[in-house]
């Protein structure tokens, strides 16, 4: 049994590394946060109802076009949240899927987050908060802004459940900000929407010289049988509920977050003792993964 699970381990951390044009390293992609739910995810990946693409038309997915009519309704509530400083970074490191991006600047705001509690969306956005409400296929959304000069580095997403829809709202309106899916890039328009698969390789950039604010949103991703779905929807009701982030005080934090707030004033010790001898601290950490390695397959 051991050895069975060990290699679907192997096989399914293969087909994530090799799926796609770009790649990760592979030193790097052995220990992503994508290998350790690889199997998961290339369950996903084989069931699933939409070709196997960096983007899809957004005309597979007609339920969304309301989004797209009332895209100018969508930026009006998200100009008056900028105006009253709402879109903004995770204010006590209880945001794991997204702690990085702050460090470049990027900022968001939640406006629905699978069956997590926002009541903070629902008082200040109404009206968008009603419109995706009403697509149930939408199970996450946000508004999201990256600023002039800041970039997302080469990422894949943990999970491949969802897709990625993005609206332009407030964008430079040229090919100066943009988004690079497996290779293929994509600039961002006031009022246009595009769909892409978020477990390819990806990265952004905004090279102009304004702001880039669009609704951002995960929709469940569509596959091929029923049964398939059913788990699909079990898997993001009860996991990715569990990795909710509020905006404010009175939204519900998440069981992993809670988590990560934990680990991340730990891993403060952790930056300090790489900070105060690299070469230690690689041969250290080098050394852990070997013991665990090596209790995994001989213990």
């Amino acid at each position: 049994m051991k050895w069975t699970i060990i290699t679907i381990y192997v096989l399914s951390i293969l087909h994530i590394h090799f799926r796609g044009r770009v790649r990760l390293p592979f030193f790097r992609q052995i220990f992503d946060h994508s290998s350790f739910v690889s199997p998961l995810n290339t369950f996903m990946h084989m069931f699933s109802g939409v070709p196997a693409t960096p983007y899809l038309p957004t005309s597979r997915f007609p339920e969304l076009l309301p989004l797209q009519q009332n895209w100018e309704m969508i930026r009006a509530e998200a100009l008056n949240l900028i105006e009253l400083q709402k879109i903004s970074a995770a204010q006590k490191n209880d945001d794991a899927g997204f702690n990085s991006f702050f460090k470049t600047g990027w900022k968001r705001f939640y406006l629905k987050w699978y069956d997590a509690s926002h009541p903070s969306a629902e008082k200040l956005c109404p009206n968008t908060v009603a419109l995706l409400r009403s697509i149930p296929t939408v199970k996450a959304a946000m508004f999201a802004e990256l600023p002039p000069g800041a970039k997302l580095n080469s990422h894949r997403d943990p999970f491949a459940g969802s897709l990625r829809y993005h609206l332009g709202l407030v964008t430079p309106n040229n090919d100066s900000c943009f988004i690079d899916v497996d290779g293929q890039r994509y600039s961002w328009r006031d009022g246009e929407a595009v769909v892409f698969d978020e477990t390819y390789i990806h990265w952004a950039k905004n090279e102009g010289s304004s702001n880039r604010v669009i609704l951002f949103c995960d929709i469940e991703r569509p596959m091929r049988y029923r049964w398939a779905q059913v788990i699909n929807k079990w898997l993001g009701r009860t996991v990715m509920t569990a990795a909710s982030s509020p905006n404010e005080t009175g939204d519900q934090t998440g069981g992993i977050n809670k988590v990560f707030r934990v680990f991340w004033h730990a891993g403060q010790y952790r930056r300090r003792f790489k900070a105060w001898n690299r070469t230690v601290y690689y041969i250290v950490r080098a050394l852990l993964i070997a013991a665990v390695a090596a209790w995994i397959i001989f213990g």
